[in-house]
C-alpha cells in the first residue's frame, strides 16, 4: 500500500514478483448473459461460494503503428457472496416473462443486478446452477448450526431445511405483492424470518413462529411437461386457498386461527425439498412429543381430548381425568367440522361393528385438524414408509424442473 493508492507500483521492486491468483471456471455448459444494469459487456461465473463478474475494456480500432497495442483481459469488477442469498427470475412488467432474466441477492444487501439472457433455456441453466450452489452453502451453514442451538432442557435442535421463498401478500391492490421470506424448519418450529437469522439470538426475532404439528404444509400447483396446471390437494378435508398463477411451484402453510401463507419457489427440486422437509420435520415432531392433548367442549362438559401416537383418540373428564372414550387411529372411518369450533368424528365399534359420533367443540379448529392430521400421517409413516412417499405430488411431477 501507498498514499498513491491501490495497487502499489511495481515497476521500481526489484525482482519479478509472481502472484497467484484463483480461478473460479465457470461450467462450459453455460452462456454468458448480459447484464441488463450496466453498460459494459459483462460474464459472470458461477463459482463455489461467490458470483463473480469481470469487464473487457475496450481496445482503440486501429492503434498508431509507433504505439503499443492495447490487449483485452478480463478483470474482476464484483462478486456476490452466494451464501444464504437469494436467486429470482426477474419481470420487468407485470405479466412480463419470468424465464430469460434472473437477479441475486445476498444477505448483506449485495446484488448481481438484473441478469438478461439470450435464451431460456440459458436462463434456466444459470437459475439450476446457481440454486445448486446456494443450496450446497446453505446445507454448510445447517451443519454449523447443528451444535449451536438447544431447547430449554439444553437438548440440540435439528435444524431440518432452510431457504427462501416468496410470500404473496394481500392488501388494497388486487394484483398480490410479492414479498421475499426466508423459511426454516427448526426442532418443533416453523419460522418464517425477513432476512436470515446468522445468529442465535436471531432465532428468537423471527416474524412468525409456529408449532409444527398445527400446521398444514399443501402443494398447490405443479407445471407438467405439456403446461397442464395440476391442482393438488394433499388434505381433501380443508377448503382450498385461492390459487391464482404466482408461478410454477406453490405451497402453501395453514396454521391455527385461521392464518396461512402462500408461498412459491423458482424450481420443482426446491419445491419437492420443501415437502419432504415438512413431512420429515413434522413427523419427527409427533415422535418426539407422541401426544397432544386440547380442551374441548362435548354434551356441555369441559373435557380433555388427547391425540396419542400409541394409543390412538381419548377423552377424558377435565376434573376427575376418568376416560369417557376411547378409539384406536384405525377405527376412524370419517370426520366433518363446520369450519369454525365445532368437529364430528365417526368411529367404529369393534364389538357391534356400528358407528359411534363423537361432537367436540374446539376454540381452535384449525388447529386440531391439523394434529389430527399430522399424527395420523406419522402413524401411517411408521406402518408404511413407502406410502408416504407414493404420495408425494412434488417429487412425482417435477422432474423436469
Amino acid at each position: 500500500w501507498t498514499d498513491r493508492g491501490w495497487p502499489p507500483p511495481l515497476e521500481n521492486r526489484g525482482q519479478p514478483i509472481c502472484l497467484d491468483v484463483p480461478v473460479c471456471a465457470a461450467p462450459s455448459r453455460l452462456s454468458f448473459p448480459i447484464l441488463l444494469l450496466s453498460a459494459f459487456h459483462s460474464w459472470v461465473q458461477a463459482c463455489d461460494s461467490v458470483l463473480c463478474f469481470a469487464q473487457t475494456p475496450s481496445s482503440p480500432s486501429s492503434p498508431a503503428a509507433d504505439k503499443p497495442k492495447y490487449e483485452k483481459r478480463w478483470r474482476d469488477c464484483w462478486s456476490v457472496p452466494l451464501s444464504l442469498a437469494r436467486v429470482c427470475r426477474y419481470s420487468a412488467r407485470a405479466g412480463g416473462s419470468r424465464s430469460t432474466a434472473l437477479e441475486v441477492r445476498a444477505p448483506d444487501g449485495a446484488s448481481s443486478g438484473v441478469l438478461q439472457f439470450y435464451t431460456a433455456q440459458d436462463g434456466a441453466d444459470w437459475l439450476r446452477a446457481v440454486s445448486t450452489n446456494i443450496r450446497e452453502l446453505t446445507l454448510r451453514h445447517v451443519k454449523l448450526l447443528a451444535g449451536l442451538l438447544s431447547d430449554v432442557h439444553g437438548l440440540p435442535l435439528q435444524v431440518v431445511h432452510m431457504g427462501w421463498a416468496s410470500e404473496r401478500l394481500h392488501g388494497a391492490d388486487p394484483s398480490p405483492t410479492l414479498r421475499p421470506r426466508f423459511l426454516a424448519l427448526k426442532g418443533s418450529s416453523f419460522y418464517i424470518f425477513s432476512a436470515p437469522p446468522v445468529s442465535t439470538w436471531d432465532w428468537a426475532r423471527a416474524d412468525q413462529i409456529y408449532y409444527l404439528c398445527e400446521v398444514l404444509c399443501k402443494v398447490h400447483k405443479l407445471r407438467l411437461a405439456d403446461d397442464c396446471w395440476l391442482q393438488a390437494n394433499l388434505y381433501l378435508g380443508l377448503r382450498d386457498f385461492d390459487c391464482e398463477d404466482q408461478g410454477p411451484y406453490c405451497f402453501s402453510v395453514a396454521a391455527g386461527h385461521g392464518k396461512s401463507h402462500f408461498f412459491h419457489v423458482e424450481l420443482g427440486s426446491e419445491l419437492a425439498v420443501w415437502e419432504k422437509s415438512f413431512q420429515t420435520a413434522t413427523f419427527t415432531e409427533v415422535r418426539r412429543t407422541g401426544s397432544r392433548t386440547y380442551t374441548c367442549r362435548w354434551q356441555g362438559e369441559a373435557l380433555r381430548f388427547t391425540v396419542d401416537l400409541a394409543v390412538g383418540f381419548t377423552c377424558s373428564d377435565s376434573k376427575t381425568q376418568n376416560v369417557l372414550w376411547r378409539f384406536k387411529f384405525s377405527q376412524l372411518k370419517g370426520s366433518s367440522d363446520d369450519g369454525k369450533t365445532r368437529m364430528k368424528l365417526l368411529f367404529q365399534n369393534l364389538d357391534t361393528r356400528q358407528i359411534e359420533t363423537k361432537e367436540l367443540e374446539f376454540q381452535d379448529l384449525a388447529a386440531v385438524l391439523h394434529c389430527i392430521h399430522a399424527f395420523i400421517a406419522a402413524k401411517v409413516a411408521s406402518v408404511d414408509p413407502g406410502f408416504v412417499d407414493s404420495q408425494s405430488i412434488a417429487r412425482k411431477y417435477t422432474h423436469s424442473s
